[in-house]
C-alpha cells in the first residue's frame, strides 16, 4: 500500500456521455476513485458498475439528490474512511484532464499546499475558448469571492477542479459546506478560518458538447448572499474574535468617520435644501473630510487584508 493515498471524487449527474471517458484517462498516481451518483436520472452509477474495468473505481449512491457539492462531500468522507492522504475533485463532464491530476497533488504532498484549485486565467489563449457571458461572470465572481474569502491572489473561484489534504478535510466542517454550486467558493472561505494555503494551478479551459446543469438566473442570487453573508463571517472572526490588531483598527476608525461623515452630510444637506438656506464652508468641510478620512481608513483596511493571505501551510501540523 503507497505511503500516500491520492483519492479522487467524481460526482456523477447527468454525465453517462463522458464518465468512462474520465474514468479511462486516470493516471497511475491514483489509488481509489469514488464515482458519487447524486440520484442520476440516466443511471450513470449503474452505468459505471456495468461497463467500468478499472478496479480502482468504487460507485457511491445517493438516494435523493443533494448537489454537486453534497457528492463530493460524500466522497470526502468515503476517502477518509479509506486513509487517502490526498483527494482530488473532478467533474465528470470532461472539462477537466485528469492527466493534470500529478500537478495538483504535487505541492500537497511536498508541503507547500494544503489545497489546490485550477485557474483558467493564467494564460490568455485559454480564454478564447470560453463564453464571453461565463468570461464576465468569472471576473465578478472572483472579486466577490477575494472579499469574502480572504484568498486575494487567486483567481476563478468557481473551478471545480481541486485538490486538498486530508486533514484539512478533518477539520472543516463538512455538514455545513454548501450543497449547491456555490460549495467551492464556501471552501474557500472555511479554509481561511483554519488558515489554509491555497494555490492556483494553471490550466486550459475545455469546452465541448456537455450540457451544464447551472442555471445562472437561479444561482446568481445564491452567490451574491452567499459571498456578502461569508466576507461578514470572515471579518467578523478574523479580525475581532480570533485576532485584534491593526486591521481591526483600521476598519473601526473606516466605519465611524464613513458612517458619521455621511450621516452628518445627509442631514446637512436635508435641512439645508428644505430650509433654502445654504450650508456653511465649515459644515461641508467636516462632512467631506470626515469621508475623506474614512475612506483612507477603509483603503489602509483593504490593504492590510491583502497582506494578511496565509502563506504557512497548516496540514502537516495536523498530522
Amino acid at each position: 500500500m503507497p505511503a500516500s493515498i491520492v483519492a479522487v471524487v467524481i460526482p456523477s449527474y447527468k454525465v453517462k456521455r463522458h464518465i468512462l471517458d474520465v474514468l479511462s484517462g486516470m493516471p497511475e498516481c491514483v489509488h481509489r476513485i469514488y464515482v458519487v451518483d447524486d440520484a442520476c436520472p440516466d443511471g450513470s452509477g449503474a452505468f459505471v458498475e456495468e461497463n467500468n474495468q478499472d478496479p480502482r473505481v468504487t460507485v457511491l449512491f445517493h438516494e435523493e439528490n443533494q448537489g454537486v457539492g453534497g457528492a463530493v462531500m460524500t466522497g470526502y468522507r468515503q476517502a477518509l474512511d479509506d486513509g487517502a492522504a490526498v483527494v482530488v475533485k473532478v467533474d465528470g463532464d470532461g472539462q477537466m484532464d485528469p492527466s493534470l491530476i500529478p500537478r495538483f497533488i504535487k505541492p500537497i504532498l511536498e508541503g507547500q499546499a494544503d489545497y489546490t484549485k485550477g485557474n483558467r486565467f493564467y494564460r490568455p489563449q485559454s480564454l478564447q475558448v470560453m463564453p464571453k457571458v461565463r468570461l464576465i461572470g468569472n471576473l465578478g465572481l472572483s472579486f466577490m469571492t477575494k472579499l469574502s474569502s480572504g484568498y486575494w491572489p487567486n483567481m476563478d473561484p468557481t473551478n471545480g477542479y481541486t485538490a486538498i489534504a486530508a486533514n484539512m478535510i478533518k477539520v472543516l466542517p463538512l455538514d455545513k459546506v454548501a450543497k449547491r454550486y456555490f460549495f467551492e467558493t464556501d471552501i474557500l472561505f472555511r479554509l481561511n478560518t483554519v488558515r489554509a494555503v491555497v494555490r492556483d494551478i494553471p490550466m486550459d479551459a475545455v469546452y465541448g458538447d456537455e450540457v451544464s446543469n447551472l442555471n445562472v438566473r437561479k444561482v446568481l442570487p445564491e452567490f451574491f448572499m452567499g459571498n456578502l453573508s461569508r466576507m461578514f463571517k470572515r471579518y467578523v472572526y478574523t479580525y475581532w474574535i480570533r485576532d485584534f490588531n491593526v486591521g481591526s483598527l483600521y476598519s473601526f476608525f473606516a466605519v465611524i468617520f464613513l458612517l458619521f461623515g455621511m450621516t452628518f452630510g445627509t442631514i446637512k444637506w436635508m435641512h439645508s435644501w428644505l430650509s433654502h438656506v445654504p450650508s456653511s464652508n465649515g459644515t461641508v468641510m467636516l462632512a467631506g473630510l470626515s469621508v475623506l478620512i474614512g475612506v483612507q481608513f477603509l483603503v489602509a483596511f483593504l490593504h492590510f487584508d491583502v497582506s494578511n493571505v496565509p502563506t504557512q501551510p497548516v496540514a502537516k501540523e495536523l498530522e
